[in-house]
């Protein structure tokens, strides 16, 4: 499988300062722990293949979110994180009993925020919500929540009582089905202060697919806008469920889809750059 890393830039013109708030990535020497998916197929997705992809979509800085490769072993994004330096914040996997003295070394490395993942492969799910929002929460951190969405209204009352400040992942990722109650659902959570909405991997849960994802993007453009600054954007670099080149998304293409679903140049600021900037602690340039 081979990645595509540069070519025309995306129609949309990214802002000075823009983030990618979800993305990841995979340094030599680290092995995939038990529990989890293998490496990404093809050359390894490392920091340098990253920059290359920076400088052709437009992106200034990035939140490297832990893969589920790696599962609890933080090793690999602590490395990554001093490879990409100040411009660079990190999402781990911690769990309700990490040690206080493990969390401060996370977080003197640049970490910023804690990962749920309720789906296949995921190190840390739902039954461990509550105990890993009190940890965020203490730290400071974010917590990172993605499930199947499709179950928002059975657990919108576990998510409201968060503690810590929260983001739902992949506009909600809803893998069986999304309707009234659930876009209802969301939008109570998000009007409580406390949650922010992802917009990353449309192409995980579209049924109606690329290139315009219509299912994903009528859901995206009543969210955006219903809170234009509760959102933040994600390349999802490398799409680690991309097995063939065929299957690999024009990154081009999904930038300025993905994009054109918030409502102005003003909301587009703000999910690049205001709202990331301040959600995972970088400073304004």
């Amino acid at each position: 499988m081979i990645r595509t890393l540069s070519g025309p830039a995306p129609q949309t013109v990214l802002p000075h300062g823009t983030i990618d708030s979800h993305m990841h990535m995979y340094l030599p020497g680290y092995e995939a722990q038990p529990g989890g998916p293998p490496l990404p197929l093809g050359a390894l997705p490392d920091a340098d293949q990253y920059r290359r992809f920076m400088r052709w979509i437009g992106i200034d800085r990035v939140v490297i979110t832990q893969g589920n490769a790696h599962q609890s072993d933080n090793a690999n994004l602590l490395a990554c994180l001093a490879e990409m330096g100040e411009v660079a914040r990190g999402v781990a996997v911690i769990h309700p009993d990490t040690e206080e003295a493990e969390i401060a070394r996370l977080d003197a490395a640049g970490v910023v925020g804690a990962r749920i993942m309720d789906l296949a492969g995921g190190a840390v799910g739902l039954a461990a919500l509550e105990g890993v929002d009190a940890r965020a929460h203490d730290a400071g951190w974010v917590t990172i929540v993605q499930f199947d969405g499709s179950q928002i209204s059975a657990q919108e009352d576990r998510l409201a009582a968060l503690r810590s400040r929260w983001v739902l992942d992949h506009h909600g990722k809803f893998l069986s089905g999304v309707g009234r109650a659930e876009v209802e659902a969301m939008k109570r959570l998000i009007d409580r202060g406390n949650c922010w909405i992802k917009f990353a991997g449309a192409y995980e849960w579209s049924r109606s697919g690329p290139p315009d994802y219509a299912d994903v993007a009528a859901i995206a453009r009543e969210i955006a806008a219903h809170a234009p600054d509760r959102i933040v954007w994600g390349s999802n670099w490398p799409h680690n469920q991309a097995r063939t080149t065929a299957d690999y998304p024009d990154d081009r293409a999904l930038t300025d889809t993905v994009l054109s679903w918030l409502p102005s140049d003003d909301a587009r600021h703000q999910a690049l750059v205001t709202t990331p900037e301040a959600l995972f602690g970088f400073p304004p340039l």
